[in-house]
């Protein structure tokens, strides 16, 4: 008898109860937009950004951007394979969670100016582990050099009986500008005929975690199980996230008009459709294949349709740019590979490699499943 497939859901994780939530949040903050006006024209609310990974005040000569974004649960993880191991895996924690925080920030254009943690515990024991500080320490700020911002600071509440003893529940927001406008990416710019530049990833980065955390339990040796390339597959889920500002900026300071960006995360290659226009994402070339993908997807065991629509497979950021901006994009970018490309409507992403018994011709996810804004 075949295995039941397992799902997000499953887990706890379901964006199908979570996104009403969000959408709710979205239109009562729109709402207090109206506050912005006592400001005159310094400070005016710039709506598209509504909706978007990170979200946008205009001034006259700049746009503002602010993000919030949290880690997850990979710090169990973490956790979990230090107790096995005893290899200390906070610094890749505190990259993790800056590199979630910096990637939805730059989606719009925006270069970081300053960051902050947000690190809730349960217990204050938990800055008893000397070791565990420093690498939280020296992995958050290695994020901040790379993305070349400063760390501003931030907050260390002890929420007894809100947050168990060993986890922590560690998120951050950071703080950046565009300037001059044009350097603005919104997804209003889209056109078809765009192509589809994927970004690789490191692994399951920070979205997926508790699937991945689960999942264990079916594998033959749990987290220390050995991957196809011969690592533990703890040790795969705990890769650090790549961050994607230097490429981002790189392109924006070389002059490519960048159509649209996005942060592959929750929702998976679904993300592709974020904007509202009534496009087609066309997948025809997938990033390689990682060992923990295929992990996940035969243990589980997981579909491809969840797969896809949940975690990044293997590329974690896009960029839209027109066809004659690709070659550049591609100099510029060493982890960039030619994707697919945009066409006009219905609003849904067909990926062509991926075929399943529904989707003989490419899986392919409708707009109907995307509900962010």
């Amino acid at each position: 008898m075949s295995k039941k497939p397992m799902t997000y859901a499953d887990t706890g994780v379901d964006y199908g109860a979570m996104d009403p939530f969000k959408r709710m949040a979205l239109q009562a903050g729109r709402e207090t937009a109206v506050h912005l006006q006592r400001f005159g024209d310094e400070f005016i609310e710039f709506e598209p950004s509504r909706g978007e990974s990170a979200y946008l005040i205009e001034r006259p000569d700049e746009f503002l951007a602010h993000v919030v974004e949290g880690l997850g649960t990979k710090d169990q993880a973490a956790e979990l394979m230090t107790a096995f191991t005893g290899v200390e895996y906070f610094d890749s924690i505190g990259q993790d969670t800056a590199a979630t925080i910096l990637n939805d920030l730059v989606t719009l254009g925006a270069i970081p100016l300053s960051l902050l943690m947000h690190l809730a515990v349960g217990d204050s024991k938990w800055f008893e582990d000397e070791r565990r500080q420093k690498a939280l320490v020296a992995g958050w700020k290695k994020a901040c050099d790379m993305a070349r911002c400063t760390w501003g600071g931030g907050e260390t509440p002890t929420l007894v009986g809100n947050v168990f003893t060993e986890p922590v529940v560690l998120s951050g927001t950071a703080m950046g500008f565009i300037r001059p406008k044009s350097r603005l990416i919104i997804g209003s710019k889209i056109r078809a005929g765009d192509q589809i530049i994927l970004l690789t990833s490191s692994g399951i980065q920070t979205n997926g975690l508790t699937l991945g955390r689960k999942l264990a339990r079916k594998l033959p040796q749990g987290l220390s199980t050995r991957l196809r390339d011969g690592r533990m597959y703890g040790e795969a889920l705990l890769d650090p996230s790549k961050i994607y500002v230097r490429a981002v900026e790189d392109c924006l300071d070389a002059g490519v008009d960048i159509h649209g960006a996005i942060h592959i995360t929750g929702h998976g290659w679904r993300k592709l459709m974020r904007a509202n226009q009534p496009f087609t994402y066309v997948i025809e070339t997938l990033p390689p294949s990682l060992p923990v993908f295929e992990a996940i997807q035969q243990y589980g065991p997981v579909t491809a349709e969840e797969a896809y629509g949940n975690l990044n497979m293997g590329a974690a950021f896009a960029l839209y740019v027109s066809e004659s901006d690709t070659d550049q994009v591609l100099r510029l970018c060493p982890d960039a590979f030619h994707g697919g490309y945009i066409e006009n409507g219905p609003k849904k992403v067909r990926i062509k490699p991926v075929k399943t018994e529904e989707f003989p011709d490419g899986l392919e996810f409708s707009g109907s499943t995307l509900a962010v804004r």
